[in-house]
């Protein structure tokens, strides 16, 4: 792997634990991230950008599914405040 792939590499790596840590994030706005970095981590990391785009969406996507998972088993909970904006908490 080049030098530029590996940065590319470890930028979307960072990406996609930083998505973990959104605790304003709704469930579906941490899978959209999840896939997102996943998908451009792939197609700048695979030599056939498409394939490693789908591939990493896909990877992203399951990543994200199992962040929200692990958030509702940590006993956080998704709130919604009066004006309509949404956070985890403890339940």
């Amino acid at each position: 792997m080049t030098p530029p792939k590996r940065a590319a590499a470890a930028l979307a790596a960072s990406a996609l634990l930083l998505s973990a840590c959104m605790q304003t994030a709704t469930p579906e706005q941490t899978v959209l991230g999840t896939a997102a970095a996943g998908a451009a981590a792939g197609a700048l990391i695979g030599d056939n950008r498409l394939e490693g785009a789908a591939i990493g969406g896909v990877l992203g996507a399951v990543a994200g599914a199992a962040i929200n998972e692990q958030r509702q088993t940590a006993g956080q909970c998704l709130y919604r405040d009066a004006y309509g904006r949404e956070y985890y908490a403890a339940c």
